[in-house]
């Protein structure tokens, strides 16, 4: 029987260890914190599970202006203002505990499989053989066929800026807390940021966001960031753009975040939000000749193989995307590949990623700047969600449907949607990314009138009708 040694129960673990399992293969995960990893106990499902509360916040408080919806207490002259706030000890209470269980019914459905999990840590003896240092003391070697390394990546620090846990934070430390912030500085205007950044302010908290760029979500579409800054600014956000921290220190109850330029801004707590660093430091990696790049990222090839024969990579410690779902597919891919079965590389340009702001944004295929760059030959159309019928309904001003296709075919080769659960809505895109299918496919489609999911048919259509012009 071949055996398998995952070091990380991450989304790239724990859905590698299914598969494997299910070839035939024995299978151990290592995994320090819990199945799931972080992604599920202190970032995707926790952050994601505190969003969902800032969205009630918000579609409370939208409704309250445009859709005539109040609360009245029974006392006079309530009517005007909106009777509605958060108890953030019980928020992350609540958000910790469904990590929690998510994470044990992931450790039970791995255990089922045949899974055997060990709590620890581990590191490589060489290309075959892992050393796990165990939580309940002592120590096991495991044998291998093959190992996947999966251990995931941990908040970056800023030199200066070092959190403490209970004013100074970075995300993992966010859900300690146990009542709202008076005045939340974000640094960083990454995925991270913003989500963070939006969540609070719609929670109640007065925010401060620290951009080092000249927009907020640098990476993300032009056009869909300049609607989100200015969805943030509208609702009282403080967004300092080409602004770049240089040091946070705490003063009593209070912090101060001063700027390289000079600028000094005060608040009650800052999350330091700028980036991950891949946990490989330390590990045995380079020693059983995987070789790390300077970033120290793991490099991988598309079927998930490191360097080093036998070992393969999967998740944020490769860098290839920080997605959960890429993970996923990397710990499957290496499975696949390593006991013989049917596989397709990683095909990155069908990866549909999503930032949980409010709006959302929901991205695939090739991007405008790819589009600009001269990478890919294909026209777009940008359709604002104004238009639509089911938006005016419910008072959604905000946001777009962007597709691109290739002149002469037709073919879709990307898309982003700007709207509320855009994340439900670029699924559409993603199977005509990934379908190849064409303009003409999705116009004559039926969609729901009146749908959200109608702009995306509307968009299409103009692009026939470019195409025929």
């Amino acid at each position: 029987m071949t055996r398998i040694v995952i070091v990380g129960g991450g989304p790239g673990g724990y859905e590698a260890a299914l598969v494997a399992a299910q070839l035939g293969a024995e299978v151990t995960v290592v995994e320090r914190e819990g199945v799931g990893g972080a992604a599920v106990l202190t970032d995707c499902v926790p952050s994601k599970t505190l969003i969902a509360t800032a969205e009630v916040m918000t579609n409370f408080a939208d409704s309250h202006h445009e859709l005539g919806i109040y609360v009245d207490d029974g006392t006079p002259g309530t009517l005007d203002r909106p009777i509605v706030g958060v108890d953030l000890g019980v928020v992350n209470r609540r958000v910790l505990q469904l990590a929690k269980a998510q994470s044990n019914d992931i450790a039970q459905g791995v255990t089922r499989a045949g899974v055997r999990v060990l709590r620890g840590t581990a590191r490589l003896d060489g290309p075959r053989r892992v050393v796990a240092d165990l939580a309940d003391g002592g120590e096991r070697t495991l044998e291998a066929d093959a190992i996947l390394i999966a251990t995931g990546a941990h908040p970056r620090e800023i030199p200066g800026a070092e959190p403490d846990g209970e004013r100074i934070l970075n995300w993992k430390q966010m859900y300690g807390l146990s009542e709202l912030p008076r005045e939340l500085i974000v640094v960083g205007s990454g995925v991270t940021g913003a989500e963070f950044a939006g969540a609070y302010q719609a929670l109640g908290s007065k925010v401060t966001l620290v951009s080092s760029r000249d927009r907020v979500l640098p990476g993300e579409d032009p056009d869909a960031a300049e609607v989100l800054e200015g969805v943030f600014r509208r609702r009282g956000m403080r967004v300092m753009s080409r602004s770049r921290a240089e040091s946070v220190k705490r003063d009593g109850d209070s912090v101060i975040v001063t700027l390289t330029d000079g600028q000094i801004i005060e608040g009650s707590h800052c999350l330091v939000a700028v980036g991950a660093i891949p946990n490989t430091a330390g590990i045995g990696l380079e020693e059983a000749g995987v070789f790390l790049k300077d970033t120290g990222h793991v490099r991988v090839d598309r079927v998930s193989r490191t360097t080093a024969n036998g070992v393969y990579s999967a998740g944020d410690c490769t860098g290839v995307f920080a997605l959960a779902s890429v993970a996923a597919m990397q710990g499957r891919i290496a499975m696949y590949h390593m006991l013989g079965d049917a596989v397709a590389p990683l095909n990155l340009k069908a990866v549909s990623s999503n930032v949980f702001t409010d709006p959302e944004i929901a991205t695939v295929g090739y991007t405008q700047a790819a589009i600009d760059a001269g990478e890919m030959d294909a026209r777009g159309v940008k359709l604002p969600l104004s238009r639509n019928p089911r938006a005016k309904m419910q008072g959604i001003h905000d946001g777009f449907v962007k597709l691109f296709c290739r002149p002469g075919t037709g073919i879709v080769v990307g898309g982003v949607i700007v709207a509320p659960r855009a994340s439900e809505l670029i699924h559409t895109v993603a199977l005509a990314v990934d379908l190849h299918l064409t303009v003409d496919q999705i116009a004559s489609a039926f969609t729901v009138y009146p749908s959200l999911s109608g702009s995306i048919a509307e968009a299409a259509r103009q692009l026939h009708r470019r195409e025929r012009s």
